[in-house]
């Protein structure tokens, strides 16, 4: 019987540098769903790779002195030796930088401007580089991006650009029809109400004030924007075919069966890339599943503020799959989830040391001292044994309930629950009890099987999330995973046929040495890369003569509304004119702490409008490690006092 096609991929990471935990998350979980498919029967296409062009590249490739494609080589084999790590079963790690792919995306180009879907115009307005992202001025938030929060640069060049109202139409029916498009819901909600209906204005597709990128074949010096060319992998290397000779592969897998992405990325998902694949001609992806982000504490990762956790290192703190357990269990469906050295060492302790280890550790010793290492044959049932069988039994449809809306979490509750009611049927039946009374040696049998067959369930539904564990399982079980057919009924373990090796499957944790131990190691390592100031280019005396700053006095300060970063100062300058400044640095001061300080301002910048407001000059602050200190002088300093 032919198994039925399921196509998962991955958002291919971007090679600006090292993935974090939070980025290895996204392919752990790809591979969960990728292996529970296989096990029930599917046809597998799993794709994840690299996307290896844009502005960004360019200028960290630049300012280390090597070639993009040497930086982007590097970064690359970097992702991919993070995700072998973490056991991922990927059929394809594709490269945006593969020649096979650039031809298609040019092809791809020309055909969107032969036929009216992409014009040649110009750009101005304002560009996110680390989001790649242009946005028109209302669309700023606190006149930063409105994704990443970082500063947004003025551009103006000639572009390509993409009709996308021609077909906004068509993806909100599409939407409407097809309520599983995209998931979570919240996600939905956000790209209707914030994108669909406001109205879509036309996307900027190509680029001139940069080189590293698919050159547009027809118009030399334009580059194709990254996002048209990042997300068309899903179908360049999956075997489509600009010129419409798609090959096999590309007609038995395509349209994916679910886009995994972060939902950072949401937007590029389901709005550019079903209009560019409408545009095509080619079916729409079945489902777009934005997954929250893993937070350290309340913030996102941030090599800046020194809070960036990698995979490779919990690895070797905890082991793969105890990694892979915490960021599969611990993060929610729809919310952010926390990660933590403690939190790790915890659900290590509690959950996969006690629940699961604990319980394969003492059933294979039992069977050892009581039966001499060989599986016993049940004899005497009660019915405390039904409730057991129940669960076990009940196993593969729970897990797959909760699988088929993406719910891993859940379906990992599902394993555990029936790990968790044999750790109780312990405690109902106390074999230790029966051991001492000859007579019942027949129910101890049938205890003792009983749990090896409950183990042999929970490590066949383990398998997706921790494959490792799953093998140590069925060799101290000393048996073979026989799949999920073989849990139709309860009865696989054979009777008579010796058990392997009893081992401890996971350690527990001394958490406070542990914890000591990693802050001791985080400090080496801190000391060890702390980088050296560096200095820009120098300049002539008289450029640096041009900059006047001078000494002010606060006389009021506060917040901006509707602004979380912005403070409105007023200064005196000396020149018996209050003086308007406007300075993002709310969430390092109080406004009310500010008042009648000494501070320094440049006060020959021209005016600039912020949240509608006009500033005046540029307070003078001092940076370092994330850390922003305003540079504050003694008050016996007069206002207007020059710098020099």
């Amino acid at each position: 019987m032919d198994k039925k096609p399921y196509y998962i991929s991955t958002a291919i990471a971007y090679t600006s540098a090292k993935p974090h935990i939070g980025n290895t998350y996204e392919i752990v979980l790809a591979d969960a769903i990728a292996r529970y498919k296989r096990l029930t029967g599917y046809d597998v296409y799993f794709q994840t790779g690299t996307d290896e062009h844009g502005q960004k590249i360019q200028e960290k490739a630049e300012a280390a002195g090597i070639t993009p494609q040497q930086h982007v080589d590097n970064v690359a084999a970097e992702v991919k030796r993070i995700w072998d790590l973490m056991n991922t079963t990927y059929d394809k790690f594709v490269r945006t930088t593969d020649p096979m792919h650039e031809k298609k995306v040019q092809k791809i180009f020309k055909k969107l401007y032969d036929q009216g879907d992409i014009y040649k115009g110009s750009y101005k307005g304002k560009y996110c580089k680390p989001c790649e992202s242009f946005w028109t001025e209302s669309q700023l938030k606190d006149g930063c991006c409105p994704d990443c929060g970082r500063p947004v640069v003025d551009a103006e060049e000639e572009a390509y650009f993409f009709r996308m109202s021609k077909y906004a139409d068509r993806l909100m029916k599409h939407i409407e029809e097809h309520p599983e498009f995209i998931q979570p819901e919240s996600r939905k909600n956000e790209m209707v109400n914030n994108f669909l209906k406001p109205g879509l204005q036309d996307l900027c597709v190509s680029r001139t004030s940069f080189s590293w990128g698919i050159p547009v074949d027809f118009d030399p010096g334009h580059v194709v924007y990254v996002w048209l060319d990042a997300l068309t992998n899903y179908i360049t290397f999956c075997g489509y075919d600009p010129d419409g000779n798609h090959d096999e592969h590309y007609k038995r897998f395509w349209p994916a069966d679910v886009h995994l992405i972060g939902k950072d990325i949401i937007r590029f998902h389901t709005i550019y890339w079903p209009i560019f694949l409408m545009a095509l001609g080619e079916p729409l992806p079945k489902q777009v599943f934005g997954h929250p982000w893993l937070l350290v504490g309340e913030g996102k990762m941030s090599k800046s503020l020194g809070n960036v956790i990698y995979a490779d290192d919990l690895v070797r703190l905890f082991g793969v799959d105890a990694v892979r357990y915490y960021v599969l269990h611990e993060m929610p469906f729809a919310n952010d989830g926390v990660i933590s050295y403690e939190l790790i060492c915890e659900r290590i302790n509690s959950e996969l040391a006690n629940v699961l280890g604990n319980l394969v550790n003492r059933t294979i010793a039992m069977t050892k001292k009581y039966f001499g290492g060989v599986v016993p044959a049940p004899a005497d049932a009660e019915p405390v044994d039904d409730e057991l069988k129940a669960v076990a039994l009940g196993l593969p449809a729970a897990v797959e309930k909760r699988m088929a809306d993406l719910h891993v979490a859940d379906a990992i509750d599902e394993v555990f629950t029936l790990l968790r009611r044999s750790n109780k049927y312990i405690d109902e039946t106390m074999p230790w009890a029966l051991a001492k009374d000859e007579a019942k040696k027949g129910r101890l049998g049938t205890v003792l099987y009983n749990l090896l067959e409950s183990i042999r369930f929970a490590a066949t539904m383990l398998r997706p999330y921790l494959p490792d564990t799953a093998d140590k399982i069925f060799a101290q079980l000393g048996t073979e995973d026989k799949g999920v057919e073989s849990l139709a009924s309860f009865g696989g373990m054979t009777a008579g046929a010796p058990v392997g090796e009893a081992s401890i499957l996971f350690e527990r944790i001394d958490i406070p040495k542990k914890l000591a131990e990693i802050e001791e190691e985080k400090k080496a390592q801190q000391q060890a890369e702390k980088p050296a100031v560096t200095f820009l280019p120098d300049i002539p005396f008289d450029d640096f003569c041009k900059v006047d700053m001078t000494v002010c006095k606060v006389l009021a300060c506060e917040n901006v509304k509707k602004s979380e970063k912005l403070l409105k100062f007023q200064l005196d300058d000396g020149s018996g004119t209050p003086r308007q400044i406007l300075s993002g640095i709310a969430k390092y001061y109080k406004a009310e702490e500010l008042v009648g300080k000494t501070v320094v301002a440049v006060t020959n910048l021209p005016p600039r409008k912020m949240m509608g407001q006009e500033s005046n000059g540029m307070l003078l602050s001092a940076e370092k490690d994330g850390k922003l200190n305003l540079i504050m002088l003694d008050d016996a300093i007069e206002a207007g006092s020059k710098l020099c």
